[in-house]
């Protein structure tokens, strides 16, 4: 019988309970998905029945989207099994960097990009300072990025509207400075251990083990 208190190897020990194994860190799963316009970021809906787990076939270990994006939104998500990294990518505390490519309508002024860097007034308070520069203009519409620090939800499209410049389209182009180069929409890849060590220590895992 095993005792509270010992200690194991993972990489050469197997832990079970009745009878079942528990997974190792060593054996985790890390996707990154380049998620597609139309898909909700969710396990099931009744209401909706196009969700991100129809993408991921052959995958069987039970993964968690890291933080949301809206059904119109395409870009990079992250999905893992592991808690403890995918809380500190989303916690505030952390400040993993964030960038998003945003099609707003009209052409901002230079009083409204200084409001949108230096914090916005929402419904759960005022936004973190943000890195926003323009990109292009097209007809009415402007293209914008944003580099964010803290995920509140549909946080671009709030400051925009609250800017009185409605989001047209949406992309993630980088979380945690991964991206989606390589990978068409709606395809994904396992991320690599160089990369799952640079994520853990990104937000300070490593260093506490």
């Amino acid at each position: 019988m095993t005792h509270p208190g010992t200690r194991i190897n993972p990489r050469s020990d197997q832990v079970c309970v009745n009878g079942r194994a528990i997974q190792s860190v060593d054996r985790q799963t890390y996707i990154l998905l380049h998620k597609p316009p139309g898909y909700l970021v969710s396990a099931r809906d009744p209401h909706h029945a196009q969700t991100i787990y129809k993408l991921l076939r052959g995958i069987d270990a039970r993964v968690f989207p890291v933080g949301r994006l809206d059904l119109d939104t395409r870009g990079v998500l992250l999905l893992m099994d592991d808690g403890d990294l995918a809380f500190r990518l989303t916690h505030p505390r952390y400040g993993v960097k964030k960038v998003y490519r945003a099609w707003v309508s009209g052409h901002p002024s230079e009083a409204v990009l200084r409001a949108l860097r230096e914090g916005m007034k929402l419904s759960d308070g005022v936004t973190a300072p943000a890195h926003i520069r323009v990109m292009r203009a097209r007809g009415g519409d402007t293209e914008l990025e944003f580099v964010l620090h803290e995920g509140r939800k549909r946080q671009v499209k709030r400051m925009c509207e609250a800017a009185g410049h409605r989001v047209q389209s949406l992309i993630r182009t980088h979380f945690a400075g991964l991206t989606t180069r390589h990978l068409k929409l709606g395809q994904w890849r396992h991320l690599t251990q160089a990369e799952v060590k640079r994520l853990r220590e990104l937000v300070g895992l490593n260093q506490e083990q």
